[in-house]
């Protein structure tokens, strides 16, 4: 039990890039900026949907999902990251790590799960037309974003409570900005092979299954666009396309490449850098790639400002 005890520490180092002080301030004002913005942009995604009639639709129903799930990702690791960054002892409790990783992996892996479901929308939106309102009924969209929350919290609990068994032997300093599994696993002094091989696995439907899906569905929905005889709708289609995918070929393939190589054979900095893109670029570029370009939100602005101007006269 003694062995045990001494095993845990009270607090974990967050390391970061305090080898590099240079680095901070330019950090903390990118990572402040992206943060703020992140807060704005989803804020304003979810108060829109909910107030405009018009945007009670399952497309706007699941980018409400996503932007709630961004916003609390973003808040369960980027607050104690900023804090960190300005101060000469970059700590935080064992508890505190705890309740990090537990959050941010399950709505890691809910995000992932809700961009296959967004995808599936659309392909059914795009090349079922006809069929789209019997299909995305009301119903099915919230058995789906259920399942993608009781999903992600699942897999959350169970992958946490694998990596803080772990014996760590008194390691308590974390080379990363937050508690990562990849970065937490590093600190244990036993083999970690039957852990890394577990991490992989879970990686599978989560991370490859939904990107397949995406990439799929996108396919389908390219051989629609290119049905369109209309050159300049097929730009607009290909361009609202594109950016779509390229959000989502950031954020799969920085997590990728975070959690689906063995620790032992990942660059320490360059897996920081990435983390970020992931953690908060990401999140910030939703709102923007998913709806503030969009016609309809435009739309809703507009008639919302309307609204309180109106009311203000």
């Amino acid at each position: 039990m003694n062995k045990v005890n001494e095993s845990i520490p009270q607090e974990f180092i967050l390391l970061g890039f305090s080898d590099r002080p240079w680095l901070e301030l330019p950090l903390f004002v990118i990572v402040l900026v992206s943060y703020v913005l992140t807060i704005i942009g989803n804020l304003t995604i979810i108060i829109v949907s909910h107030l405009d009639p018009r945007l009670h639709t399952p497309m706007y129903f699941f980018l409400t999902n996503l932007s709630f799930v961004d916003l609390c990702y973003t808040s369960s690791i980027v607050p104690q990251m900023l804090v960190n960054i300005c101060s000469t002892r970059k700590v935080i409790s064992y508890a505190g790590c705890v309740i990090q990783l537990l959050l941010s992996l399950a709505l890691g892996a809910i995000e992932c799960v809700l961009l296959a479901i967004m995808s599936f929308d659309r392909f059914v939106a795009i090349c079922r037309p006809l069929h789209y309102s019997v299909i995305m009924h009301q119903r099915l969209c919230i058995q789906l974003a259920a399942a993608s929350w009781i999903g992600g919290f699942s897999y959350s609990v169970l992958q946490s409570t694998l990596t803080f068994q772990m014996p760590l032997c008194g390691h308590k300093e974390v080379d990363h900005f937050f508690c990562e599994v990849p970065a937490l696993l590093k600190l244990s002094c036993v083999d970690t092979t039957a852990n890394e091989a577990e991490l992989f696995f879970f990686c599978v439907p989560f991370l490859l299954i939904p990107l397949t899906l995406i990439l799929i569905s996108y396919g389908f929905i390219a051989r629609a666009v290119l049905r369109i005889k209309s050159t300049e709708g097929r730009q607009k289609a290909f361009g609202i396309c594109g950016s779509h995918l390229v959000v989502v070929s950031l954020f799969y393939g920085t997590a990728i490449y975070m959690y689906m190589q063995p620790p032992s054979l990942a660059s320490k900095d360059r897996g920081k850098v990435v983390s970020l893109f992931y953690g908060i670029i990401t999140p910030m570029l939703n709102p923007l790639i998913y709806t503030l370009r969009n016609k309809d939100v435009q739309g809703a602005f507009k008639r919302m400002f309307l609204r309180v101007f109106l009311i203000k006269k």
